[in-house]
Protein backbone atom coordinates (compact mmCIF):
# COMPACT_ATOMS: atom_id res chain seq x y z
CA UNK A 1 0.00 0.00 0.00
CA UNK A 2 3.04 2.53 0.98
CA UNK A 3 2.99 4.59 -2.18
CA UNK A 4 0.00 3.57 -3.56
CA UNK A 5 -2.86 6.42 -4.44
CA UNK A 6 -6.18 5.73 -2.99
CA UNK A 7 -8.80 7.72 -4.09
CA UNK A 8 -7.33 11.25 -3.43
CA UNK A 9 -4.98 10.21 -1.17
CA UNK A 10 -1.44 9.59 -1.26
CA UNK A 11 -0.17 6.07 1.30
CA UNK A 12 2.89 7.84 2.90
CA UNK A 13 3.58 4.85 6.18
CA UNK A 14 1.66 2.73 8.04
CA UNK A 15 1.11 3.87 11.76
CA UNK A 16 -0.68 1.29 13.43
CA UNK A 17 -2.99 -1.99 13.14
CA UNK A 18 -5.39 -3.77 14.97
CA UNK A 19 -9.06 -6.04 14.79
CA UNK A 20 -10.82 -3.17 13.50
CA UNK A 21 -8.32 -2.40 10.45
CA UNK A 22 -5.21 -0.61 9.68
CA UNK A 23 -3.97 3.11 9.48
CA UNK A 24 -2.01 4.75 6.92
CA UNK A 25 -0.51 8.25 7.22
CA UNK A 26 -1.31 9.56 3.87
CA UNK A 27 -1.21 12.97 1.67
CA UNK A 28 -4.43 14.06 0.85
CA UNK A 29 -3.52 15.64 -3.05
CA UNK A 30 -6.59 17.75 -3.23
CA UNK A 31 -6.05 19.64 0.15
CA UNK A 32 -2.48 19.30 0.42
CA UNK A 33 -2.86 18.29 3.80
CA UNK A 34 -1.61 15.55 5.73
CA UNK A 35 -4.55 12.65 6.84
CA UNK A 36 -4.38 9.30 8.59
CA UNK A 37 -6.68 7.00 6.87
CA UNK A 38 -7.80 3.56 8.27
CA UNK A 39 -9.35 1.06 5.80
CA UNK A 40 -11.53 -1.01 8.27
CA UNK A 41 -11.19 -5.36 8.22
CA UNK A 42 -14.23 -6.70 6.53
CA UNK A 43 -15.90 -7.80 9.79
CA UNK A 44 -16.41 -4.89 11.20
CA UNK A 45 -18.80 -4.30 8.44
CA UNK A 46 -20.81 -7.21 8.20
CA UNK A 47 -23.31 -7.56 5.53
CA UNK A 48 -24.67 -4.29 3.72
CA UNK A 49 -27.25 -3.53 6.20
CA UNK A 50 -25.00 -3.11 8.71
CA UNK A 51 -22.44 -1.49 6.54
CA UNK A 52 -25.57 1.09 5.52
CA UNK A 53 -26.05 1.51 9.05
CA UNK A 54 -22.26 1.73 9.96
CA UNK A 55 -22.09 4.48 7.34
CA UNK A 56 -24.55 6.91 8.91
CA UNK A 57 -23.23 6.52 12.02
CA UNK A 58 -20.00 7.44 10.80
CA UNK A 59 -21.70 10.34 9.37
CA UNK A 60 -22.75 11.10 12.66
CA UNK A 61 -19.72 10.72 13.99
CA UNK A 62 -18.17 13.46 11.79
CA UNK A 63 -20.68 15.96 12.93
CA UNK A 64 -18.35 15.86 16.32
CA UNK A 65 -16.44 19.50 16.44
CA UNK A 66 -14.75 19.40 19.37
CA UNK A 67 -11.02 19.95 20.48
CA UNK A 68 -10.22 16.52 22.03
CA UNK A 69 -11.94 14.47 19.57
CA UNK A 70 -9.83 13.71 16.55
CA UNK A 71 -11.97 15.19 12.90
CA UNK A 72 -13.72 12.70 10.56
CA UNK A 73 -13.02 14.40 7.38
CA UNK A 74 -15.02 11.25 4.99
CA UNK A 75 -15.78 7.92 4.87
CA UNK A 76 -15.47 6.24 1.46
CA UNK A 77 -14.93 3.39 -0.81
CA UNK A 78 -12.36 2.80 -3.01
CA UNK A 79 -10.63 -0.14 -4.70
CA UNK A 80 -13.66 -2.82 -2.65
CA UNK A 81 -12.05 -1.20 0.64
CA UNK A 82 -14.11 0.93 3.15
CA UNK A 83 -12.02 3.74 4.86
CA UNK A 84 -12.28 6.96 7.44
CA UNK A 85 -10.32 9.64 6.35
CA UNK A 86 -9.23 11.57 9.74
CA UNK A 87 -6.77 14.82 11.07
CA UNK A 88 -3.42 13.10 11.71
CA UNK A 89 -2.34 14.06 14.68
CA UNK A 90 1.20 14.54 15.33
CA UNK A 91 2.53 12.93 18.77
CA UNK A 92 1.83 9.75 20.31
CA UNK A 93 -0.89 7.58 21.52
CA UNK A 94 -1.28 7.47 25.02
CA UNK A 95 -0.71 3.93 25.15
CA UNK A 96 2.69 4.54 23.86
CA UNK A 97 3.35 6.75 26.91
CA UNK A 98 1.70 4.47 29.86
CA UNK A 99 4.09 1.52 28.60
CA UNK A 100 7.45 3.60 29.60
CA UNK A 101 5.84 3.85 32.85
CA UNK A 102 3.00 5.46 35.06
CA UNK A 103 2.44 9.25 34.31
CA UNK A 104 2.71 12.18 36.56
CA UNK A 105 0.00 12.51 38.08
CA UNK A 106 -1.08 16.52 37.13
CA UNK A 107 -0.28 14.73 33.44
CA UNK A 108 -2.55 11.75 34.02
CA UNK A 109 -5.50 14.52 35.66
CA UNK A 110 -4.51 16.83 32.53
CA UNK A 111 -5.17 13.85 30.12
CA UNK A 112 -8.34 12.67 31.61
CA UNK A 113 -9.94 15.93 31.41
CA UNK A 114 -9.23 16.40 28.24
CA UNK A 115 -10.81 12.65 27.38
CA UNK A 116 -13.71 13.60 29.65
CA UNK A 117 -14.70 16.49 27.51
CA UNK A 118 -14.38 15.12 24.62
CA UNK A 119 -17.03 12.26 25.75
CA UNK A 120 -18.88 15.17 27.21
CA UNK A 121 -19.64 16.62 23.80
CA UNK A 122 -20.62 13.08 22.48
CA UNK A 123 -22.85 11.76 25.10
CA UNK A 124 -24.44 15.30 24.53
CA UNK A 125 -25.47 14.45 20.91
CA UNK A 126 -26.48 11.05 22.23
CA UNK A 127 -23.11 8.95 20.17
CA UNK A 128 -21.19 6.48 22.59
CA UNK A 129 -17.76 5.50 21.58
CA UNK A 130 -17.75 1.64 22.86
CA UNK A 131 -14.00 1.51 22.45
CA UNK A 132 -12.06 4.26 24.55
CA UNK A 133 -8.75 2.71 25.39
CA UNK A 134 -5.31 4.24 25.72
CA UNK A 135 -4.65 3.19 22.03
CA UNK A 136 -7.62 5.38 20.81
CA UNK A 137 -6.35 8.61 22.65
CA UNK A 138 -3.73 10.44 20.65
CA UNK A 139 -1.49 12.89 22.82
CA UNK A 140 -0.32 15.35 20.54
CA UNK A 141 3.24 16.93 21.23
CA UNK A 142 1.67 20.19 22.76
CA UNK A 143 0.14 17.43 24.98
CA UNK A 144 -3.69 17.89 23.84
CA UNK A 145 -5.64 14.48 24.18
CA UNK A 146 -7.67 13.59 21.02
CA UNK A 147 -10.24 10.83 21.19
CA UNK A 148 -9.86 8.59 17.71
CA UNK A 149 -11.95 6.46 15.94
CA UNK A 150 -15.25 7.87 16.80
CA UNK A 151 -16.27 6.22 13.68
CA UNK A 152 -17.01 3.23 14.78
CA UNK A 153 -19.42 4.50 17.61
CA UNK A 154 -23.03 4.08 17.46
CA UNK A 155 -26.27 6.09 18.27
CA UNK A 156 -27.78 5.77 21.61
CA UNK A 157 -31.19 3.93 21.05
CA UNK A 158 -30.39 3.25 17.25
CA UNK A 159 -30.32 -0.92 16.43
CA UNK A 160 -26.99 -2.79 16.96
CA UNK A 161 -24.24 -2.15 14.77
CA UNK A 162 -22.93 -5.34 14.73
CA UNK A 163 -24.28 -9.00 14.81
CA UNK A 164 -25.84 -10.11 18.24
CA UNK A 165 -23.17 -12.44 19.07
CA UNK A 166 -20.43 -10.26 18.37
CA UNK A 167 -18.55 -7.06 20.16
CA UNK A 168 -16.21 -4.67 19.23
CA UNK A 169 -13.62 -3.09 21.68
CA UNK A 170 -10.50 -4.49 23.15
CA UNK A 171 -11.78 -6.77 26.09
CA UNK A 172 -9.52 -4.98 28.64
CA UNK A 173 -11.12 -1.94 28.49
CA UNK A 174 -14.81 -3.28 27.91
CA UNK A 175 -17.26 -2.36 30.56
CA UNK A 176 -19.60 -5.53 32.32
CA UNK A 177 -22.69 -5.05 30.01
CA UNK A 178 -20.32 -4.77 26.93
CA UNK A 179 -18.60 -8.33 27.36
CA UNK A 180 -21.74 -9.65 27.88
CA UNK A 181 -23.02 -8.37 24.69
CA UNK A 182 -25.70 -5.85 26.41
CA UNK A 183 -27.10 -3.00 24.84
CA UNK A 184 -24.71 -0.39 26.12
CA UNK A 185 -24.93 3.43 26.76
CA UNK A 186 -22.90 6.37 27.82
CA UNK A 187 -22.13 4.44 31.15
CA UNK A 188 -20.13 2.02 29.71
CA UNK A 189 -18.04 5.17 28.21
CA UNK A 190 -17.26 5.93 32.08
CA UNK A 191 -16.16 2.55 32.81
CA UNK A 192 -13.61 2.36 30.08
CA UNK A 193 -12.33 6.10 30.69
CA UNK A 194 -11.95 4.78 34.74
CA UNK A 195 -9.30 2.02 33.27
CA UNK A 196 -7.40 4.13 31.26
CA UNK A 197 -7.49 6.36 34.45
CA UNK A 198 -6.00 3.32 36.34
CA UNK A 199 -3.73 2.55 33.77
CA UNK A 200 -1.71 6.01 33.56
CA UNK A 201 -1.81 6.27 37.65
CA UNK A 202 -0.70 2.28 38.08
CA UNK A 203 1.24 1.74 34.69
CA UNK A 204 -0.69 -1.64 34.31
CA UNK A 205 -4.12 -2.89 33.74
CA UNK A 206 -7.56 -2.57 36.10
CA UNK A 207 -8.41 -6.33 35.06
CA UNK A 208 -5.73 -9.13 34.53
CA UNK A 209 -6.29 -12.71 32.67
CA UNK A 210 -4.02 -14.78 31.06
CA UNK A 211 -6.65 -15.27 28.09
CA UNK A 212 -9.55 -13.49 27.30
CA UNK A 213 -12.42 -15.06 28.86
CA UNK A 214 -10.40 -14.75 32.16
CA UNK A 215 -10.28 -10.95 31.57
CA UNK A 216 -13.74 -11.24 31.24
CA UNK A 217 -14.27 -12.62 34.46
CA UNK A 218 -12.30 -10.10 36.10
CA UNK A 219 -13.93 -7.72 34.92
CA UNK A 220 -17.19 -9.20 35.81
CA UNK A 221 -16.57 -10.43 39.46
CA UNK A 222 -13.18 -9.22 40.56
CA UNK A 223 -12.49 -5.35 42.08
CA UNK A 224 -8.86 -3.76 40.83
CA UNK A 225 -6.21 -3.86 43.04
CA UNK A 226 -6.26 -0.87 45.34
CA UNK A 227 -4.33 2.46 43.83
CA UNK A 228 -2.73 3.56 46.76
CA UNK A 229 -1.78 -0.13 47.36
CA UNK A 230 0.12 0.02 44.07
CA UNK A 231 1.94 3.77 44.15
CA UNK A 232 2.33 6.01 46.98
CA UNK A 233 1.25 9.71 47.11
CA UNK A 234 -2.10 8.80 45.14
CA UNK A 235 -5.18 10.84 47.03
CA UNK A 236 -7.29 9.26 48.26
CA UNK A 237 -10.14 11.26 46.44
CA UNK A 238 -8.45 10.22 43.14
CA UNK A 239 -9.11 6.68 44.28
CA UNK A 240 -12.33 6.93 44.89
CA UNK A 241 -13.27 8.51 41.53
CA UNK A 242 -11.41 5.97 40.03
CA UNK A 243 -13.51 3.33 41.81
CA UNK A 244 -16.65 4.78 41.35
CA UNK A 245 -16.39 5.07 37.47
CA UNK A 246 -15.32 1.48 37.99
CA UNK A 247 -18.41 0.47 39.51
CA UNK A 248 -19.63 -2.97 38.01
CA UNK A 249 -23.10 -1.79 38.05
CA UNK A 250 -23.56 0.84 35.99
CA UNK A 251 -26.40 2.74 38.28
CA UNK A 252 -23.57 2.96 40.33
CA UNK A 253 -21.16 4.58 38.26
CA UNK A 254 -20.97 8.39 37.57
CA UNK A 255 -24.32 8.74 35.68
CA UNK A 256 -23.06 11.37 33.37
CA UNK A 257 -20.07 12.33 32.52
CA UNK A 258 -19.85 16.37 33.47
CA UNK A 259 -20.28 14.77 36.75
CA UNK A 260 -16.91 13.44 36.63
CA UNK A 261 -15.09 15.65 34.66
CA UNK A 262 -16.59 17.87 38.59
CA UNK A 263 -14.33 15.80 40.48
CA UNK A 264 -11.70 15.77 38.26
CA UNK A 265 -11.14 19.26 38.29
CA UNK A 266 -11.52 19.12 41.66
CA UNK A 267 -7.87 16.73 42.80
CA UNK A 268 -6.88 18.78 39.88
CA UNK A 269 -6.73 22.02 41.83
CA UNK A 270 -5.66 20.17 44.77
CA UNK A 271 -3.18 18.85 43.45
CA UNK A 272 -1.93 22.20 41.83
CA UNK A 273 -2.03 24.11 44.96
CA UNK A 274 -0.01 21.27 46.66
CA UNK A 275 2.36 21.75 44.01
CA UNK A 276 5.38 24.33 44.85
CA UNK A 277 6.15 27.31 43.74
CA UNK A 278 8.74 27.21 40.52
CA UNK A 279 11.45 29.90 41.56
CA UNK A 280 12.92 32.45 39.29
CA UNK A 281 15.61 31.73 37.58
CA UNK A 282 18.86 33.40 38.65
CA UNK A 283 20.50 35.63 36.34
CA UNK A 284 24.64 34.01 35.56
CA UNK A 285 26.63 34.43 37.80
CA UNK A 286 30.74 35.01 36.67
CA UNK A 287 32.92 32.10 36.53
CA UNK A 288 34.69 32.75 39.57
CA UNK A 289 31.61 33.38 42.03
CA UNK A 290 30.05 30.08 40.37
CA UNK A 291 33.51 28.31 41.51
CA UNK A 292 33.43 29.45 44.82
CA UNK A 293 29.67 28.43 44.52
CA UNK A 294 29.60 25.30 43.37
CA UNK A 295 33.03 24.47 46.27
CA UNK A 296 30.81 25.40 48.99
CA UNK A 297 27.97 23.28 47.81
CA UNK A 298 30.35 20.43 47.32
CA UNK A 299 31.79 20.78 50.77
CA UNK A 300 28.41 20.94 52.47
CA UNK A 301 27.73 17.68 51.03
CA UNK A 302 30.90 16.25 51.83
CA UNK A 303 30.23 17.17 55.60
CA UNK A 304 26.66 16.26 55.75
CA UNK A 305 27.85 12.69 54.09
CA UNK A 306 30.57 12.44 56.69
CA UNK A 307 28.63 13.46 60.04
CA UNK A 308 25.04 13.81 58.85
CA UNK A 309 24.56 10.67 57.20
CA UNK A 310 21.93 9.03 59.95
CA UNK A 311 19.63 11.73 59.14
CA UNK A 312 18.84 10.07 55.82
CA UNK A 313 18.56 6.00 57.26
CA UNK A 314 16.34 6.66 60.52
CA UNK A 315 13.06 6.94 60.43
CA UNK A 316 11.04 9.67 62.05
CA UNK A 317 10.92 10.58 65.95
CA UNK A 318 8.75 8.77 67.76
CA UNK A 319 4.74 10.56 67.49
CA UNK A 320 3.64 11.23 71.28
CA UNK A 321 0.20 12.34 70.33
CA UNK A 322 -2.53 12.24 67.18
CA UNK A 323 -5.81 12.73 66.16
CA UNK A 324 -8.40 10.70 63.79
CA UNK A 325 -9.98 12.86 61.76
CA UNK A 326 -13.29 11.73 60.46
CA UNK A 327 -13.15 9.02 57.50
CA UNK A 328 -14.75 9.23 54.37
CA UNK A 329 -18.10 7.09 53.50
CA UNK A 330 -16.52 6.03 49.73
CA UNK A 331 -19.79 3.65 49.49
CA UNK A 332 -21.52 6.00 47.61
CA UNK A 333 -24.52 5.95 49.51
CA UNK A 334 -24.65 9.31 51.92
CA UNK A 335 -27.19 7.09 53.77
CA UNK A 336 -24.00 4.94 54.94
CA UNK A 337 -22.63 7.91 56.52
CA UNK A 338 -22.95 6.51 60.42
CA UNK A 339 -20.50 3.70 59.15
CA UNK A 340 -18.04 5.52 58.36
CA UNK A 341 -18.49 7.98 61.47
CA UNK A 342 -18.88 4.64 63.67
CA UNK A 343 -15.75 3.16 62.17
CA UNK A 344 -13.72 6.49 62.90
CA UNK A 345 -15.29 6.39 66.82
CA UNK A 346 -13.79 2.77 67.35
CA UNK A 347 -10.33 3.24 65.49
CA UNK A 348 -10.14 6.49 67.98
CA UNK A 349 -11.48 4.36 71.12
CA UNK A 350 -8.78 1.07 69.89
CA UNK A 351 -5.70 3.59 69.53
CA UNK A 352 -7.35 5.47 73.11
CA UNK A 353 -6.45 2.50 75.27
CA UNK A 354 -2.29 2.75 74.00
CA UNK A 355 -1.10 4.98 77.17
CA UNK A 356 2.26 6.26 75.43
CA UNK A 357 -0.23 7.74 72.62
CA UNK A 358 -2.48 10.14 73.69
CA UNK A 359 -5.07 10.83 71.31
CA UNK A 360 -7.67 13.17 70.55
CA UNK A 361 -11.79 12.48 71.30
CA UNK A 362 -14.09 11.49 68.72
CA UNK A 363 -15.92 14.58 69.83
CA UNK A 364 -13.10 17.04 69.54
CA UNK A 365 -12.25 15.08 66.28
CA UNK A 366 -15.57 14.83 64.20
CA UNK A 367 -16.06 18.98 64.85
CA UNK A 368 -13.30 18.63 61.51
CA UNK A 369 -15.88 16.53 59.39
CA UNK A 370 -15.84 18.48 55.99
CA UNK A 371 -13.84 21.61 57.17
CA UNK A 372 -11.76 23.12 54.41
CA UNK A 373 -9.23 23.57 56.89
CA UNK A 374 -5.42 22.66 56.48
CA UNK A 375 -4.14 19.48 58.45
CA UNK A 376 -1.22 22.17 60.13
CA UNK A 377 -3.98 24.28 60.90
CA UNK A 378 -5.83 20.93 62.49
CA UNK A 379 -2.79 20.04 63.92
CA UNK A 380 -1.95 23.41 65.91
CA UNK A 381 -5.46 23.30 66.84
CA UNK A 382 -5.78 20.41 68.31
CA UNK A 383 -2.26 20.27 69.72
CA UNK A 384 -0.96 16.71 68.13
CA UNK A 385 2.21 15.85 66.33
CA UNK A 386 0.16 13.57 63.40
CA UNK A 387 -3.40 13.01 62.15
CA UNK A 388 -4.68 10.26 60.42
CA UNK A 389 -7.12 10.41 57.80
CA UNK A 390 -8.82 7.93 55.50
CA UNK A 391 -11.79 6.24 53.96
CA UNK A 392 -14.24 3.26 54.54
CA UNK A 393 -15.73 1.44 52.01
CA UNK A 394 -18.46 -1.30 52.41
CA UNK A 395 -18.48 -3.71 49.13
CA UNK A 396 -20.32 -7.10 49.06
CA UNK A 397 -19.18 -9.10 52.12
CA UNK A 398 -16.01 -6.76 52.36
CA UNK A 399 -15.03 -3.78 54.23
CA UNK A 400 -11.79 -1.60 53.18
CA UNK A 401 -10.47 1.01 55.24
CA UNK A 402 -7.32 2.90 53.90
CA UNK A 403 -5.53 5.35 56.13
CA UNK A 404 -2.82 7.78 55.61
CA UNK A 405 -0.17 8.86 58.39
CA UNK A 406 0.31 12.91 58.26
CA UNK A 407 3.24 14.56 59.79
CA UNK A 408 0.99 17.71 61.34
CA UNK A 409 4.13 19.99 61.37
CA UNK A 410 5.83 19.13 57.53
CA UNK A 411 2.08 18.03 56.44
CA UNK A 412 3.88 15.58 54.96
CA UNK A 413 2.58 11.77 54.17
CA UNK A 414 4.53 8.96 56.35
CA UNK A 415 2.80 6.16 55.60
CA UNK A 416 -0.50 4.88 54.00
CA UNK A 417 -2.39 1.91 54.65
CA UNK A 418 -5.23 -0.51 52.96
CA UNK A 419 -6.93 -3.22 54.99
CA UNK A 420 -9.24 -5.33 53.97
CA UNK A 421 -11.33 -7.86 55.53
CA UNK A 422 -14.65 -9.71 55.61
CA UNK A 423 -17.56 -7.79 57.57
CA UNK A 424 -17.70 -10.41 60.13
CA UNK A 425 -14.13 -9.88 61.28
CA UNK A 426 -14.59 -5.67 60.98
CA UNK A 427 -13.42 -5.79 64.96
CA UNK A 428 -10.66 -8.01 64.03
CA UNK A 429 -9.82 -5.12 60.91
CA UNK A 430 -10.20 -2.21 63.72
CA UNK A 431 -7.41 -3.96 65.91
CA UNK A 432 -5.75 -4.52 62.34
CA UNK A 433 -5.51 -0.62 61.74
CA UNK A 434 -5.20 0.48 65.28
CA UNK A 435 -2.15 -1.78 65.15
CA UNK A 436 -0.59 -1.14 62.43
CA UNK A 437 -0.37 2.57 62.91
CA UNK A 438 0.78 2.26 66.87
CA UNK A 439 3.93 0.62 64.48
CA UNK A 440 4.35 3.45 62.59
CA UNK A 441 4.11 6.32 65.20
CA UNK A 442 6.73 4.46 67.08
CA UNK A 443 5.22 3.52 70.48
CA UNK A 444 6.25 0.47 72.52
CA UNK A 445 2.29 -1.31 73.63
CA UNK A 446 2.44 -2.54 76.79
CA UNK A 447 1.70 -6.74 77.86
CA UNK A 448 -1.90 -5.01 79.34
CA UNK A 449 -2.42 -2.86 76.07
CA UNK A 450 -1.26 -5.90 73.62
CA UNK A 451 -4.05 -8.08 75.75
CA UNK A 452 -6.82 -5.15 74.99
CA UNK A 453 -6.01 -4.95 71.36
CA UNK A 454 -6.11 -8.99 71.54
CA UNK A 455 -7.85 -10.90 68.43
CA UNK A 456 -11.32 -10.23 68.79
CA UNK A 457 -14.69 -12.50 67.88
CA UNK A 458 -16.55 -12.42 64.97
CA UNK A 459 -19.50 -10.38 64.56
CA UNK A 460 -23.17 -10.42 62.68
CA UNK A 461 -22.66 -7.90 60.24
CA UNK A 462 -26.34 -6.63 60.37
CA UNK A 463 -26.22 -6.13 64.13
CA UNK A 464 -22.67 -4.18 63.82
CA UNK A 465 -24.58 -2.26 61.34
CA UNK A 466 -27.46 -1.19 64.02
CA UNK A 467 -24.96 -1.09 66.85
CA UNK A 468 -22.95 1.94 64.82
CA UNK A 469 -26.73 3.32 63.58
CA UNK A 470 -27.61 3.02 67.61
CA UNK A 471 -24.87 5.36 68.61
CA UNK A 472 -26.02 7.98 66.95
CA UNK A 473 -29.29 9.69 68.41
CA UNK A 474 -31.90 7.93 66.88
CA UNK A 475 -34.62 6.65 69.12
CA UNK A 476 -36.49 5.27 65.40
CA UNK A 477 -34.76 2.12 65.44
CA UNK A 478 -33.23 1.77 69.20
CA UNK A 479 -35.46 -1.27 69.80
CA UNK A 480 -34.55 -2.64 66.98
CA UNK A 481 -31.05 -2.41 67.70
CA UNK A 482 -31.84 -4.18 71.25
CA UNK A 483 -33.65 -7.13 69.68
CA UNK A 484 -31.01 -7.91 67.38
CA UNK A 485 -28.21 -7.75 69.65
CA UNK A 486 -30.04 -10.22 71.80
CA UNK A 487 -30.06 -12.51 68.57
CA UNK A 488 -26.62 -12.39 68.08
CA UNK A 489 -25.43 -12.93 71.50
CA UNK A 490 -26.38 -14.91 74.69
CA UNK A 491 -25.45 -12.09 76.67
CA UNK A 492 -27.69 -9.76 77.49
CA UNK A 493 -28.64 -6.70 75.07
CA UNK A 494 -26.50 -3.47 77.06
CA UNK A 495 -28.58 -1.26 79.66
CA UNK A 496 -29.15 2.59 78.12
CA UNK A 497 -25.74 4.15 79.56
CA UNK A 498 -23.37 6.53 78.09
CA UNK A 499 -20.98 3.94 77.30
CA UNK A 500 -21.10 1.94 74.00
CA UNK A 501 -21.44 -2.02 74.51
CA UNK A 502 -19.06 -4.03 74.44
CA UNK A 503 -17.66 -5.63 71.57
CA UNK A 504 -18.81 -9.05 72.93
CA UNK A 505 -22.24 -8.49 72.79
CA UNK A 506 -22.04 -8.10 68.58
CA UNK A 507 -20.45 -12.13 68.42
CA UNK A 508 -22.30 -14.63 66.33
CA UNK A 509 -22.14 -17.79 69.11
CA UNK A 510 -25.41 -18.51 69.42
Amino acid sequence: MIGKTISHYKILEELGRGGMGVVYKAEDTKLKRTVALKFLAPIALGSEEEKARFVHEAQAAASLDHPNICTVHEIDDAEGQTFIAMAYIAGQSLKEKVETGPLQLNETLDIAIQVAEGLQEAHEKSIVHRDIKSANIMVSDKGQAKITDFGLAKLTGRTKLTKSNMTFGTVAYMSPEQTQGEEVDHRSDIFSLGVVLYEMITGQHSFKGDYEQAVVYSILHEDPEPITGLRTGVPMELERIVNKALAKNPGERYQHVDELLVDLRSVGRELEADQPKTAQTPSRLPRRHRVLLYGGIALLLLLLALVGRDLFTTGHEPIDSIAVLPLKNYSGDPEQEYFSDGMTEELIDKLGRIKALRVISSTSAMRYKGTNKSLPEIARELDVAAIVEGSVQPFGEQIRIRVLLIDAKADQQLWNGSFERESRNVLALQRQVALAIAQEVAVTLTPQEETQLAEVPEVNPDAYALYLRACKPDPKISWLVNKRLHTSSRRSPPTPASRRPTPGLLSNTR
